[in-house]
């Protein structure tokens, strides 16, 4: 007959070891781990012959984001990522314009799809309609 005796604190502390090493391992057992940050998402309206600021249309976390993204992008929208500007925009009510600290970003946002639209429009190697000013 084999001997199964082991110190006092020995099979305790064991058992505690398995224990702490199984929560790290296992996900399931954690009640949340941050391993991506949650996805934001907003979208805004912009109609630049209302003369208004740009308006937030929707804005979400987590499903919500990936909806209003999917969203996006079968109706052919452009979508953007920066993570800095959708958090300043997070804080904007829904269908309030943009605070004015917040033109100029967009605004460089707006250009950047400006851009794309008519690069898109021309054609590959092909100069858009806009005329050149040249001094």
């Amino acid at each position: 007959m084999k001997s199964t005796h082991q110190p006092k604190g020995e099979s305790l502390r064991g058992s505690q070891d398995e224990q702490r090493e199984g929560r790290m391992l296992n996900p399931a057992s954690v009640p949340s781990m941050a391993t991506t940050p949650l996805r934001e998402a907003v979208a805004l309206r912009y109609e630049s012959h209302e003369g208004t600021a740009p308006q937030v249309l929707a804005k979400g976390r987590g499903l919500m984001a990936e909806a209003i993204i999917t969203r996006a992008r079968e109706a052919g929208v452009y979508v953007h990522e920066s993570p800095q500007l959708v958090q300043l925009l997070m804080a904007v009510d829904l269908d309030a314009h943009i605070p004015p600290a917040l033109y100029l970003a967009v605004a460089e946002l707006l250009a950047w799809l400006w851009r794309i639209e008519h690069e898109t429009a021309a054609g590959p190697g092909q100069e858009d309609s806009a005329p050149v000013r040249q001094a």
